[in-house]
């Protein structure tokens, strides 16, 4: 199956790159949904968060949109702000360090990264079994936390929190054990930052 089609067919792509110094996967992901939005892409295309180390850490954007599809990049710049770096084709808009950020998720795009976004997300809530997620998205493997594949009937209490990681080119869904047999996304949605009741 194509990470990006949701089928066996590979889907003709570009990759749009952005970095907006997001500093949490909460603020990446709501950029990120804004972008989508302002982009007016059908459907729950790929969409990714990857980490950026060069100068303070911070989290990039990345999103395949379909061939023929065009960007306007002063639309995607009135959402991002003007201190966000802009890949697109051959388009570099914005700061040189940020214009680099963009340029390095770009590159990370489809072989490591956090998948935020991606076909067949909107069907993963609730409880779910492995086998259901392995046939409704592009996610190729259920991995317990420090194990191996988690088995085809196993039940996935979502928390309507799914976001696999690309590894070496494989979608995979981290997961842990919680209860009577259930395992869930290692993510927890809305995380409690460190130290926050101190």
């Amino acid at each position: 199956m194509d990470p990006r089609s949701g089928s066996g067919a590979p889907r003709v792509v570009r990759i749009l790159g952005v970095d907006a110094g997001s500093g949490s996967l909460a603020e990446a992901d709501h950029l990120l949904a804004s972008v989508v939005s302002g982009l007016g892409l059908a459907g729950d295309p790929v969409a990714a968060t990857h980490f950026v180390r060069a100068g303070a850490p911070h989290i990039a954007l990345t999103i395949e949109v379909p061939a023929g599809a065009e960007v306007d990049p002063a639309a995607v710049g009135s959402v991002t702000g003007p201190a966000a770096g802009l890949v697109w084709g051959d388009l570099r808009q914005g700061p040189e360090d940020r214009v680099e950020g963009a340029l390095a998720a770009r590159a990370e795009h489809g072989r490591s990264g956090r998948l935020a976004r991606f076909p067949g997300i909107s069907t993963l809530t609730g409880t779910v079994t492995v086998r259901e997620i392995l046939e409704r998205s592009p996610i190729t493997e259920v991995s317990v936390l420090m194990g191996a594949a988690a088995a085809p009937d196993t039940e996935v209490a979502t928390r309507d929190h799914v976001r696999p990681q690309w590894r070496d080119g494989a979608v995979v869904l981290v997961v842990q054990p919680v209860s009577d047999g259930k395992v869930a996304p290692f993510e927890v949605p809305n995380p409690t930052p460190c130290c926050a009741q101190h």
